[in-house]
């Protein structure tokens, strides 16, 4: 049987005794865990320690929602503040509302901290991280699915997404079909994740370039993505535009300069050889960090140099060789 749609969830929420179990919060947290696996690879390949992605988002992760939160409240405040509004609302977060650019820039700064307190150079774990950011977005954008929101105009297209009235826009009663964005971005972003590790292992990316073709790609497709949507739309009007194809526009403009600019200053391919870590951070083998290693060589050097010395009349002196 071929649909002539694609059916929404009857439930997004679960309930395990008095426990909601929501399929907004399992889809990112699916989407985390498989960001870290192709991450932990990735950075491995790079010549990084394993478990160290785990640790930095731990960092990034937090960092990440509460930026995404706090840019989805400041571009779309009029939901929250105002006369007859509900302000406890900004704080609903498992009702939906993550700003990818709040968290890609709250997430960036956690992967930072992390990474200065285990001593990894921030650039090469980001552009390990590249198309597993693509990877994660892709499976958390199948949260918007279930709780029937951030979806694009009608359609009479057969993967046009039935959407329950309580879940449409004034103005859009009489209509029962919408376009799927979620499964649009979600498609763009495996697609790029593909393109991505494609490239980075034919060119061998780094000092930043992997990232910034991360940013390029997804950009690309935001910027039409974004375009069909209608939620809110009046409140995110910029000269014509809504303020997220604006956003990306400048986005993957700075993106684009600084992959050209960056090539021009690291022409050569990286390579294994490259330290991924900070002068005197790198892990040794037996898990202690170089620095830690140089201080014992420091101490025992120390020890030798403070020992007394042997009396010249203790020495005993090899026997004369006869003939």
């Amino acid at each position: 049987m071929v649909l002539a749609s694609i059916p929404s969830p009857s439930q997004g929420v679960w309930h395990i005794g008095s426990i909601p179990v929501r399929a907004y919060a399992l889809c990112i947290i699916l989407g985390v865990v498989a960001a870290v696996w192709l991450g932990e690879k990735r950075w491995i390949a790079r010549g990084g320690a394993a478990g160290q992605v785990g640790d930095i988002a731990l960092w990034g992760v937090p960092f990440g929602l509460v930026g995404a939160r706090l840019y989805h409240v400041i571009t779309d405040h009029d939901l929250y503040f105002g006369a007859g509004k509900d302000a406890v609302g900004a704080l609903e977060i498992w009702h939906g509302g993550l700003g990818i650019w709040g968290a890609i820039a709250g997430g960036v700064l956690g992967g930072w901290i992390g990474a200065r307190r285990h001593g990894i150079k921030l650039r090469p774990m980001l552009d390990a991280l590249a198309p597993a950011l693509l990877l994660a977005q892709a499976i958390g954008r199948w949260g918007n699915y279930f709780n029937q929101e951030l979806f694009g105009k009608p359609t009479s297209k057969p993967w046009g997404l039935e959407i329950d009235p309580a879940h449409r826009p004034d103005g859009y009663a009489d209509s029962t079909t919408f376009h799927p964005t979620f499964l649009y971005e979600c498609l763009w972003n495996l697609s790029a994740m593909g393109v991505v590790i494609y490239l980075d292992r034919k060119l061998r990316l780094g000092f930043g370039r992997c990232f910034a073709l991360y940013v390029m790609a997804y950009c690309l497709g935001r910027g039409w993505i974004e375009y069909l949507r209608i939620d809110n739309v009046e409140y995110n009007d910029v000269l014509g535009l809504r303020l997220n194809v604006w956003t990306s526009i400048v986005l993957f403009t700075g993106a684009l300069i600084y992959f050209v600019l960056a090539g021009r200053r690291h022409p050569a391919p990286v390579t294994r050889e490259e330290s991924v870590y900070l002068p005197g951070r790198a892990p040794a083998e037996d898990g202690a960090t170089a620095a830690d290693v140089a201080g014992e060589d420091e101490a025992g050097v120390a020890a030798e140099a403070s020992a007394p010395a042997q009396d010249e009349a203790s020495v005993t002196l090899p026997a004369p060789e006869t003939e």
